[in-house]
């Protein structure tokens, strides 16, 4: 086989992006192990907790259309749910991760119906769960909670003692910020069953939907690390609602939205690209990407391989 310049720095620009960055792929609720999304192996023939995304890579705008679950809001191919009781606790696992300044967030949404296989995650309203943020020290030089994720690949949250039972999405959330003014957004869903005898579930006061629970000029998104203000400054307002803090109020929603289709086109778009412009290096394609398909003047879509492409 004959390889070209342009295919040789497209293959090290792919072995780049995988491995760098990260996401969710397994999550455990005590003695047992749930499998997650697997974002470079085929969609078919996985049946997991959790739903789909295409890779590693991050989403750069705090408004993308898929900053939701990392997609168009579908699940996978044969989903299942991760059984757990109001009051546990749930573990996201990371098979890598190289980010060590930023905040995450735990949300969850409450899926109509008796599962959440059928509610699609484009039009759920989010209640958080849990957060940590900075952790001691400045902004440019403190210990952040994404740095407690690179050392450990882990992360734990307590489901609320006093939540409903029922299905629920969870959706953990890494924000990067290592890169100046250049936010670096991972979340990941996963599907749940809530057990237990809560009766609280939270008032609208409480929900957000996303996009739309933080914009790029919020304090948290707008930050850049390596300011000289932030040499000093030790306060970080992490991004989107506070914290619910287990009060009742609120109704359950009782209407289900369906899912938009799987996605299983291939990664070089056949059709007018659409989404977003991406910007140079950024991914344009692939098997079960949902994102934009617009590079960036200067720049081409490029297949690196049945799922992913990169705007080159």
């Amino acid at each position: 086989m004959k390889f070209t310049l342009a295919t040789a720095a497209a293959i090290l620009s792919y072995a780049s992006s995988a491995a760098a960055h990260g996401g969710v792929t397994s999550w455990s609720v005590g003695s047992t192990t749930y499998q997650g999304w697997q974002p470079f192996l085929a969609p078919t023939g996985q049946s997991t907790v959790g739903r789909p995304y295409s890779s590693y890579d991050p989403i750069l705008s705090p408004t993308a259309a898929t900053i939701h679950c990392n997609n168009d809001g579908s699940t996978g191919p044969a989903p299942k749910s991760i059984s757990i009781a109001a009051g546990q606790e749930l573990t996201a696992y990371w098979p890598q991760w190289t980010h060590a300044e930023g905040p995450i967030t735990v949300y969850l949404s409450r899926c109509p119906g008796t599962d959440c296989s059928s509610y699609s995650s484009s039009g759920a309203k989010w209640f958080k769960i849990a957060e940590a943020g900075l952790l001691s020290g400045t902004l440019g030089a403190g210990k952040w909670a994404n740095g407690q994720l690179m050392a450990n690949l882990k992360w734990t949250a307590k489901i609320p003692a006093t939540l409903q039972p029922g299905p629920y999405l969870v959706r953990f959330e890494t924000l990067a910020l290592h890169q100046a003014n250049t936010p670096q957004f991972y979340p990941e869903c996963a599907q749940l069953q809530v057990t237990g005898s809560g009766t609280a579930f939270p008032s609208n006061a409480w929900l957000v939907s996303i996009p739309g629970a933080w914009t790029a000029t919020d304090p948290g998104v707008k930050v850049d690390i390596y300011s000289a203000a932030a040499k000093t400054e030790t306060k970080y307002i992490i991004p989107g609602p506070p914290v619910w803090d287990g009060s009742s109020g609120g109704t359950p929603p009782t209407t289900v939205a369906p899912p938009p289709p799987t996605t299983t086109g291939g990664s070089t778009p056949t059709t007018t690209p659409v989404g977003p412009t991406v910007p140079k290096y950024g991914q344009c394609g692939g098997i079960g990407w949902t994102g934009g398909t617009v590079c960036a003047s200067g720049s081409t879509c490029t297949k690196s391989n049945d799922y992913y492409s990169q705007c080159l």
